[in-house]
Parts: C-alpha cells; sequence; structure tokens
C-alpha cells in the first residue's frame, strides 16, 4: 500500500520519541526526571472534575453544536472582559477540540496547495507539520535572540511573497517562552494585512506570564485570529479543549468546517470547563503560576552556572531555550546520554527546527526535583 505524498512532508515529534523511552525506563524501575514534556505536574483543579463528573453524571454525553455550548462561548468572552477589559461577541469564538483543532481550521480555511504560512524557527513543530498536512509550505524563518526568537515586522517584509497567505506568532512562545509586545504584535498584524494576508495569534500560554502584564492580541485587532486552549493555563491537557476567536465575516466557514473535521468538541469537558472560570479555580491557578515561575527563576539560574546560556530570559510558559554549544557535541546526541547515564529527559533543539545546539529544559517538576535534576547533570557532564 502507497501512503499518501503529505506524510513525507511530516517529521515524527521527537520528544515523544524521548517520553517514550523514559518511560520504558521508569517500567523497569529506574527514577526518571522528567523535563521533555510540556505538561506540568499539576493535576487538573478540583472544581473543574467536579463539573465534569456532573456533567457525566447528568446525563451530557451527546454532541453540542459544532462551535460549542453557548455558555461556554460565552464564558470565555467574559473571561476576556474580566481579566483583559476586552469586549469579544461569543459569537465570534469556536470551541474546539485542544488548541490543534483551532489550528486546523484556520489551516483548512486558509491554505491552498503551494500556500505560504511564516513560522519562527525555533518553533513549535506540529504547526508546520500542520501547514504541510494542508498541502501548504511552511517557511521556517530563522529568528534569534536579538528578536527574543519572535517574528518582526522586518521579517514579514522579507519573506512574504505572493504565495503567502499568513504568519503564525506564539506569545508566550513554546520552546522560547518569550513573549510579544503589544505594539509588536500590532505591527506585525498591520504588516501582513496590507499585504493581503492575515496574523495567527497562538496564545496557549496565556496567563502563565512573569512580571508582566497579562494580555491579549484581541485588545489591538479584531482582524487577526487568536487561538488558545484550556490545557497549560487551566491545566486540562487530557480533557482535549481549545478554542478559536476569528473576525466575525469568517465564523460561518469555520463552522462548516468543524462540522465536517469534528462534529463538535468534547461534550463533557466543555461542561467541565465552565468552572475555570470560577474564582475558586482561579485562586489555585493563580497559586500554581507563582509555583512556576520560582521554579524558572531556580532553574535558569542553575542551568547557567552549569554552563549553559539562556540568551532570552522567558517572560511565560514553563521552558527554557538553552544555547548547548558549550557542549562541543549535538543536543540529540547529548539528549540521549543524558538520559541514558542519569535518568534525566530533556528536548533537543532539532525538534524545533534548525537548531542542533539547543536545548528545551521544562520547568514542569517541583524545584527539589530540579535540584536533583541539575545534580544529575553536573554530574554527566564531569564524567563525559
Amino acid at each position: 500500500m502507497r501512503y499518501a505524498q503529505r506524510l513525507s512532508q511530516i517529521e515524527p515529534f521527537h520528544v515523544m520519541r524521548i517520553l517514550g523511552a523514559a518511560q520504558a525506563m521508569q517500567a523497569a524501575g529506574r527514577d526518571v526526571i522528567h523535563l521533555e514534556v510540556g505538561e506540568p505536574d499539576f493535576p487538573t483543579p478540583q472544581p473543574i472534575i467536579e463539573a465534569g463528573l456532573r456533567a457525566l453524571s447528568t446525563g451530557q454525553t451527546f454532541y453540542t453544536g459544532a462551535c460549542g455550548i453557548p455558555q461556554l462561548r460565552e464564558a470565555i468572552a467574559g473571561f476576556y472582559q474580566t481579566r483583559f477589559g476586552v469586549s469579544v461577541d461569543p459569537a465570534r469564538i469556536i470551541v474546539t477540540p485542544g488548541a490543534s483543532g483551532a489550528l486546523q481550521l484556520l489551516m483548512a480555511l486558509l491554505v491552498d496547495q503551494g500556500s505560504e504560512v511564516l513560522l519562527t524557527d525555533p518553533g513549535y513543530p506540529c504547526n508546520r507539520h500542520l501547514v504541510s498536512l494542508f498541502e501548504g509550505v511552511p517557511v521556517n524563518v530563522p529568528v534569534g535572540a536579538d528578536t527574543r526568537f519572535q517574528l518582526m515586522p522586518e521579517h514579514i517584509e522579507q519573506h512574504w511573497n505572493d504565495k503567502t497567505v499568513a504568519a503564525l506568532v506564539a506569545s508566550p512562545a513554546n520552546p522560547t517562552g518569550t513573549v510579544l509586545e503589544p505594539a509588536e504584535i500590532k505591527a506585525l498584524a498591520q504588516a501582513c494585512t496590507a499585504r493581503g494576508g492575515t496574523l495567527i495569534v497562538d496564545e496557549i500560554y496565556q496567563g502563565l506570564v512573569y512580571g508582566r502584564p497579562h494580555e491579549t492580541a484581541l485588545a489591538l485587532d479584531e482582524e487577526l485570529f487568536v487561538v488558545n486552549s484550556f490545557s497549560k493555563f487551566f491545566q486540562m491537557t487530557g480533557w482535549r479543549l481549545g478554542w478559536l476567536v476569528a473576525p466575525p465575516q469568517h465564523v460561518a466557514a469555520l463552522e462548516k468546517l468543524a462540522q465536517n473535521l469534528f462534529l463538535a468538541p468534547p461534550t463533557a469537558a466543555q461542561w467541565a470547563a465552565l468552572a475555570a472560570f470560577e474564582p475558586d479555580t482561579l485562586g489555585i491557578i493563580e497559586q500554581r503560576r507563582q509555583e512556576l515561575d520560582t521554579r524558572r527563576q531556580y532553574l535558569q539560574s542553575a542551568l547557567e552556572q552549569l554552563g549553559f546560556v539562556i540568551p532570552a530570559t522567558p517572560a511565560g510558559a514553563f521552558y527554557l531555550w538553552a544555547d548547548a554549544s558549550h557542549l562541543g557535541t549535538r543536543s540529540a546526541d547529548f539528549c540521549e546520554g543524558l538520559l541514558q547515564a542519569q535518568a534525566v529527559a530533556v528536548t533537543p533543539g532539532d525538534d524545533f527546527g534548525s537548531n542542533p545546539n539547543f536545548l528545551r529544559f521544562a520547568y514542569t517538576q517541583p524545584t527539589n526535583t530540579l535540584k536533583q535534576a541539575c545534580n544529575r547533570i553536573h554530574n554527566y557532564l564531569i564524567s563525559s
């Protein structure tokens, strides 16, 4: 049997291979420290779990509308109003099976065969693969510490052509944790619009920011697309629920696509997510955000003492993007050796583009565990 040609454009997500190897080591009795996967050790907040159980026990197990239950769309709109002072019509909000579902809708909406989408290198690998899946061409724009590893208007000017339909940015970003300033997002949106295209802003780590205001691109421009998720800030990774905010004129087309691609988002997860916006839940999440900030500050300092360079201090998410050039070996080889010798799992930079000398560390474990990890890394460095 012959596979579709599009499959050749989609690479494995290497961090999942590392996770699988680490889990196999754990099953064999090794004490593995996980700094590879973007999923903190916090469970879903209890009020959300209880709301999900109530939904199941009261029979909320049938299909909903393709764009989600009205109550959740209204609650998301209310969150934008109370948290950011931004008025968003609930009709513009489309609830999706994870943020990945929202990005699939956007690629299906915007990308024809040969269409180009500008992305950051480094950047989240699944984004470029989604472009390829819809027979588009991902254009991975090399970005460095001078722009905090973010796209800037000058990149749009340099790389946009007649085939370009959109640029996709993330704030906070994976793998770098850096944040775009509002003026930068506005300038990017204007640069895309002036060329007949659009800007997509990935805000799935929104809320997980440190030492700066909580912001949204929706405060700047109604003509851009914003993708968000219940996975990261609200800690609902396994519930597979996200959302998309679209300009009003595109909602009908997106709803048609959602009907055909997904039918509907997960029903019980939608009812559970209503509890995400309750004061008790937000209080739990705020405590956890502060804990992540403590972990961030510890791990950055500890890694720098071990000789790693953090070219751009992260202001959000839960990652450190570390230059490991001093090791004199490819980061993929370092990750393999560290896992086998010291049972510490980290992600090589190759996963995120052409970055063979970088590593991504996820500070998703308690500080005491991070200290153990750094001790093991130190032992590996002096023995190799």
